[in-house]
């Protein structure tokens, strides 16, 4: 069982016990994290240095599970609709994330690995579903579904 997977594993068991449940190791890492609707849970997870992870669930139901490992990586969520589920994984140096869903039922997926790779996603409406892997340096991907 990879590192990853581990804290995956740990951050769902949690966030399904008391709906909420994050980890920032020391180093600069900092989380913000609103949550107002009725039923939204996140797991996270930071190891390495000068990691910024934002999420915000207005909404119901919402999930959102991240990790970060390495230096500089950014996380930022949003959702503001029902069943929404954001899932990140960055790895290496300097990875910006993005997301925002704001209906119901949208899912993203971002799997970052390398250095200085940046993802987008926006969706809207109802239903839709981006995943984006990136591997290597300098990627640059935007999703924008409605």
């Amino acid at each position: 069982m990879t590192i990853t997977t581990t804290i995956r594993t740990a951050a769902f068991t949690l966030m399904m016990g008391a709906g909420f449940a994050t980890a920032a190791a020391a180093g600069g890492n900092s989380v913000v994290i609103e949550q107002w609707g009725a039923g939204n849970a996140v797991g996270g997870a930071q190891s390495g240095h000068g990691q910024r992870l934002s999420v915000y669930q207005d909404g119901w139901s919402n999930t959102s599970i991240n990790t970060q490992d390495g230096n500089h990586n950014r996380t930022v969520v949003g959702q503001r609709g029902h069943r929404n589920t954001v899932d990140t994984d960055q790895r290496g140096s300097d990875n910006i994330a993005g997301v925002a869903q704001f209906g119901g039922h949208n899912d993203a997926e971002v799997d970052q690995r390398g250095r200085r790779n940046a993802v987008g996603v926006i969706q809207t409406g109802h239903g839709n579903s981006a995943q984006s892997t990136q591997r290597g340096n300098g990627n640059v991907a935007v999703i924008v579904q409605d």
